[in-house]
This record gives C-alpha cells, structure tokens and sequence, in this order.
C-alpha cells in the first residue's frame, strides 16, 4: 500500500476528533463505546484546542488522498505522562489501514522531528493487550510503568 507520510494541516485538525475515537482499544469481544467517550475531560485533553500550544505535532499518512491515520503529540497531564516539557504522544489508524507499516513509518517521522526540535524523550500509553505493544517496543520504546491494563511507555530520542 502505498502512502505519504506529512505534517497535518491547520484545517484538518478536526479529523483528531475521529482519531482520538479511532485510538480507544477495543478487546475483541468488547463492544465500541459510543462517540461522545471522547467528550470526557481526560480524553479531551489529547485534542481540545490542538494547534494552539508551542509542542502540538501532528502527522498523518496519506493513501489515495484519504487521511489514514495520525501521530500526533502535545504536553499534556494525560494517562502517558510522566513528568513537564515530556510530550505525550498518541497514534491512530483506521481499522482498514492497519498492519501496512503506515503506523510504524509515522512513528519514525515523529521521533525524527522531535529528536531535531531538540526534545530527549517522548512517552504514551497503552492497554497491555493492545497489539501495538510489540510495535512500540520494536521502535525502542521501554516499559517504565504499569498497572494491571496499561504501560507506560518511553523513548529516548
């Protein structure tokens, strides 16, 4: 599948909203929550005015014009946080668009620009069932906390 990885643009910063959905895990089996989860404050705080602090970034990939997935990264007290001036980041793909490499080729982007503005190190978090887990772990990514459903998970840059 061929695919362009760019930076996103100021007016499509709306599309977040249906990303931020998009990067709810769902266990198999699991049935989706409804849309309006992302209304909830800890969930807005991934999304809510993104553009307007000094570290929000966002990426996305391309294919056949239709905006697949995105990276995106800002400072933020969310369930990835580990301490101030860290940027969390966040990453979604639509279900379609997984396991073509898109998701690892906008982590690479990610990382580069962040490694050349000058930060050390990016976090996240994510469910221990979640597949992407393996992905994370394999761009260097190193567990450095737990409890019983998530990692906390850091990269040094």
């Amino acid at each position: 599948m061929d695919y362009i990885i760019r930076e996103m643009l100021p007016q499509e910063y709306g599309l977040l909203y249906n990303f931020l959905y998009e990067a709810i895990f769902i266990p198999e089996g699991v049935e989706a929550p409804d849309r309006s989860i992302i209304n909830k404050p800890e969930l807005q705080v991934y999304i809510s005015g993104f553009g307007t602090k000094k570290d929000d970034l966002c990426y996305v990939a391309e294919i056949n014009g239709n905006i697949a997935g995105t990276v995106w990264v800002r400072d933020m007290e969310d369930y990835g946080h580990i301490g101030d001036g860290i940027l969390s980041l966040a990453i979604s793909l639509y279900k379609e668009y997984r396991g073509c490499g898109a998701g690892t080729k906008l982590m690479e982007k990610m990382c580069e620009e962040l490694k050349d503005r000058g930060h050390k190190k990016v976090s996240l978090s994510v469910q221990k069932a979640n597949y992407a887990v393996k992905m994370y772990k394999k761009l260097g990514f190193k567990i450095i906390s737990e409890n019983e459903e998530e990692y906390i998970m850091v990269k040094d840059i």
